[in-house]
């Protein structure tokens, strides 16, 4: 990165999250999830539910719903979260997140690393609340939401579908790298 990127991020103060991977340490086993939910393993897990005649969308999206809660309880912090977040804190940065999960599970993750203070929860935006990545519609609300142009704001993640969003929406993104590589992608 050079040394314009690294004075950018020190002056951003919009910053956008993803949360499983990159806030917390992958735990998701996504092919295990894909399994139960008899998904082909190839398959994004929700277009394919989304594609779904009722009733069986519903059902098999309140047994994702089910893992999810699982998965969110055992969440652990990513290395160096806290100082980064104290940091963005301290120089008053607004912080938002855009995850596939719901936004209950993703308020749960937050708090089970203990960082949900930082997050006011209007910001958390789940799949409810926006179309899921890679659609950047959730990163546009967020920014309308603070009044910040997308060149003032940053898209941080560990996924593609991350930096598609963050780029769709004209944003500078940060790919972070997951200590463990999850199995599979939702």
């Amino acid at each position: 990165m050079a040394n314009t990127d690294i004075n950018w991020l020190r002056e951003c103060r919009h910053w956008i999250f993803d949360l499983d991977g990159t806030l917390t340490l992958p735990v998701h086993d996504f092919n295990h999830i894909r399994c139960e939910l008899g998904i082909p393993q190839a398959a994004d897990i929700l277009d394919w539910l989304a594609a779904l005649p009722e009733p069986e969308r519903s059902e098999r999206v309140r047994r994702l719903d089910e893992l999810e809660h699982h998965y969110a309880r055992q969440a652990q912090p990513a290395e160096g979260l806290h100082p980064l977040l104290e940091s963005l804190a301290q120089r008053r940065c607004r912080l938002g997140i855009l995850t596939r999960n719901s936004r209950e599970l993703a308020l749960l993750s937050l708090a089970a690393i203990g960082v949900a203070h930082h997050f006011e929860p209007p910001f958390v935006l789940g799949r409810d609340e926006a179309r899921p990545k890679p659609d950047p519609g959730g990163l546009r609300h967020l920014l309308a939401c603070w009044n910040a142009s997308p060149a003032q704001a940053l898209m941080v993640g560990d996924f593609r579908y991350d930096l598609e969003a963050g780029r769709g929406a004209g944003m500078q993104t940060v790919h972070v790298v997951p200590r463990q590589a999850p199995s599979g992608r939702n």
